[in-house]
């Protein structure tokens, strides 16, 4: 990753820090109203109008720098993979894959598997601790409890 990236990347992040949080209007008194930003059109809307008190209003500045809007903190651009046929088209110097959330274990296994010798980044790979040989599913070791032991 270039000077200039990892720069942009750094502003995107200061930036996001003293973003406020977009709430819509009355999204607090009233229960069937989601906090997710819609915009005011009410006449006499304070929100609207700009009014500080009530809170902030999405505008231009918010945004961040274009080259690198979209992409993840570590600087690849995102792309989704549900099976190993999704890892072909990924260059590996500019993207990296996150594995869809319905992949079960074992073909997360497998997937992460041949990222590994493509040498493509997984942005969300599974725990060591999870990790399990295909053979070891069926079997269950038996274990003593303290009770069988004494």
């Amino acid at each position: 990753m270039d000077l200039a990236t990892k720069r942009l990347l750094n502003t995107r992040k200061q930036q996001k820090s003293k973003k406020p949080t977009f709430k819509r209007t009355d999204s607090h008194k009233k229960k069937k109203l989601d906090d997710n930003w819609r915009r005011p059109r009410g006449l006499q809307s304070k929100l609207r109008k700009r009014i500080a008190a009530k809170g902030a209003v999405v505008q231009v500045g918010y945004g961040s720098p274009k080259a690198v809007r979209g992409l993840h903190p570590s600087g690849f651009e995102e792309v989704l993979v549900r099976n190993t046929d999704d890892l072909q088209p990924i260059d590996p110097s500019y993207q990296a894959a996150r594995i869809a959330r319905t992949v079960g274990v074992r073909k997360r296994q497998m997937i992460e598997e041949i990222a590994k010798s493509r040498e493509i980044k997984i942005l969300n790979p599974l725990p060591e601790e999870i990790k399990v040989e295909v053979g070891e599913v069926g079997k269950v070791e038996d274990v003593e409890t303290e009770e069988e032991a004494a």
